[in-house]
């Protein structure tokens, strides 16, 4: 089956919307790197039978760069150069673009979050100019603008700040996330399958990203063992995941938080005083920076997030880390350093070692998606409980942990979920798991009188674990019951 464009209907429908209008419009789309906004871009266009189209990835460059990529691009898109003269400044290009909008051409800048940076930002200033002009005359432009960037806290401050040139501008905006999990299940449908072992396996490597899964299909992996998409993905010299973290988010980073997001990747949940302690093991200066790192990587680049356990004030100091990513918390916890020993090392070696290690980390990716499985079945109107707020996890300081807390409100139901990535460790856990849910009781005692439930998630559950599991009073879920009426 061919690769076909999965998820993203309301998305897709919103940006068919705005291009419908024949009118002058200014949008932003927003996301992750490779998480599909030039694709998104396509396919809308496919779908209004737009063909006049200017497309520039903008470089993280000095104006000559840029100029020469959007001069490269006017050659690549047939732009007649006695009809728009190529730039020779900023000013030059911001009226460009408002040159290309009048005569119905949408201009797409991709990247744009590299217009923040100081010597580029003179052109936010022209761009002003020519946004207003054409806004004035909205109803006679045909054509449009759409900036898309990656970099959150850049754009907001391009787009966003009361301060900034473009303040109030944008007329559109949309910010793509991952994917749900209805749509990785759509594609696994088509080209392979959704045992639980190998959903586990893929969304943890490549979470709701469109693009690496496409990568995995084009390299006819997406339907094979662990070992072959490993393999086939990270550790051949095509391999077309082989340098993406480094060259496609981390080098945003410059080398300058490193530390934190490794330790973060291979210590998830980890506390800001575990973060300190291992920074002052590397270096003192370091660990005097990590304030600024963290707020830096949870704001500016959005790469980590601090969580609190259920019901927590938003000021509590019990807060952990964990990066926001699959992709990145995949790849610095278990394959970086294999992948950067290929030409020391045997392959099959390497990659039995990265298979070890993503298989520790699959255990958090677990909680994860179960959290999330549960949501999306419940915003589906599907699952068998209703939520009526995010799913959370619970810690204290006695060592009480519970993986998943879920409440129904409405019908005073309160449900404690435990994970474990092998089946074989449930039985054990059950009464070290009431105990859990016994000190979580002592804290909150308004819960007894709630309807208490218990639940324990796995990928697959044999039938006797089941049975077992059934008769000390715990439900068994797994991931064939949790994506069963998805995708």
């Amino acid at each position: 089956m061919i690769w076909g464009f999965y998820g993203r209907a309301m998305e897709l429908q919103e940006l068919v919307d705005i291009l419908g209008r024949g009118r002058w419009f200014f949008a932003r789309i927003t996301g992750r790197r490779r998480i599909g906004k030039t694709t998104l871009v396509q396919r809308a266009l496919e779908k209004v039978s737009h063909n006049r189209i200017f497309y520039v990835q903008i470089p993280d460059s000095a104006p000559a760069g840029v100029l020469s990529a959007v001069r490269d691009a006017m050659d690549t898109f047939g732009l007649v150069d006695t009809t728009y003269p190529r730039p020779q400044s900023l000013l030059d290009l911001a009226r460009t673009v408002e040159r290309l909008a009048e005569d119905g051409y949408i201009v797409a800048l991709d990247e744009f979050q590299y217009f923040s940076r100081k010597p580029l930002f003179e052109f936010t200033s022209h761009l002003q100019a020519r946004v207003d002009a054409l806004s004035a005359k909205a109803d006679q432009v045909r054509g449009g603008l759409i900036v898309l960037g990656s970099i959150h806290a850049d754009m907001v401050a391009l787009l966003d700040d009361r301060n900034a040139p473009l303040f109030n501008r944008i007329t559109d905006h949309l910010e793509l996330q991952h994917l749900d999990i209805s749509s990785v299940l759509g594609i696994l449908d088509a080209h392979a399958d959704r045992e639980p072992e190998r959903l586990l396996f893929l969304w943890n490597l490549f979470e709701g990203v469109p693009k690496f899964y496409r990568d995995a299909y084009e390299q006819d992996v997406l339907g094979q063992d662990r070992k072959a998409v490993l393999s086939k993905m990270y550790f051949q010299s095509s391999s077309p995941l082989r340098t993406e973290a480094d060259n496609w988010f981390l080098s945003e980073l410059r080398g300058r938080y490193d530390v934190v997001l490794k330790y973060v990747a291979r210590h998830p949940g980890c506390s800001n005083g575990d973060i300190e302690s291992h920074l002052r093991e590397v270096s003192t200066q370091t660990a005097e920076q990590a304030g600024g790192y963290l707020k830096n990587l949870i704001e500016r680049y959005q790469m980590l997030e601090r969580r609190l356990p259920v019901f927590a004030k938003r000021q509590a100091r019990r807060g952990r880390y964990y990066l926001r990513d699959n992709f990145l918390r995949s790849w610095l916890a278990a394959l970086q350093n294999p992948v950067s020993a290929i030409n020391f090392r045997p392959t099959t070696f390497l990659v039995d070692q990265a298979d070890e290690r993503l298989r520790d980390v699959e255990g958090h990716a677990l909680e994860i998606l179960s959290s999330q499985l549960y949501e999306e079945r419940s915003r589906l109107g599907i699952g068998d409980f209703n939520l009526s707020q995010r799913i959370a996890g619970y810690w204290d300081r006695n060592d009480t942990e519970i993986d998943l807390v879920a409440l129904d409100e409405d019908e005073r139901i309160i449900r404690f979920g435990t994970c474990k990535r092998n089946a074989q460790r449930l039985p054990a856990d059950v009464p070290v798991f009431a105990g859990h849910i016994e000190r979580f009781l002592k804290a909150f005692p308004a819960y007894r009188a709630w309807n208490i439930q218990r639940v324990a998630i796995a990928p697959r559950i044999s039938a006797e674990i089941r049975s077992h599991l059934t008769s000390q009073g715990v439900m068994a879920q797994d991931l064939i019951d949790l994506t069963r009426d998805l995708g």
